[in-house]
């Protein structure tokens, strides 16, 4: 299922060469909303992996972004001790027009809203 969330960019790490095979870049998106009495914010950390890690490049720090991505989690055990590791995964990234009015300030109270899944099964 994907998922999009709306914000401006905090921060954006260096590419981590993880293997010879595998590449990753981690990246900050800053999410604030007004509650009753005060704003609450938000710093949701993002990873782009392999031939998306250059994605990022495209934006400078404080622009407001729209990122689209998929939640993954995975169960270790080691030496008797275990956890879980949940991990946000980008797939893309878009520049928020100032007309469009979705900056981080004017963004709706949702926070990560769920794409519609489209099947096909349709009896004709």
């Amino acid at each position: 299922m994907a998922y999009e969330l709306t914000g401006k960019v905090a921060e954006v790490f260096p590419i981590q060469e993880v293997s010879a095979t595998f590449k990753k870049r981690e990246f900050v998106v800053e999410k604030s909303e007004s509650g009753r009495d005060r704003v609450f914010t938000d710093y949701i950390k993002f990873q782009l992996l392999q031939d998306r890690v250059s994605l990022i490049d495209a934006f400078a720090v404080g622009e407001d972004i729209k990122v689209t991505f998929n939640i993954k989690g995975s169960k270790w055990e080691k030496d008797g001790r275990g956890g879980y590791i949940t991990n946000l995964d980008a797939w893309r990234l878009e520049k928020v027009s100032a007309d469009a009015g979705a900056g981080v300030n004017n963004a709706p109270a949702s926070t990560a809203t769920p794409l519609p899944e489209v099947e096909d099964d349709l009896p004709f």
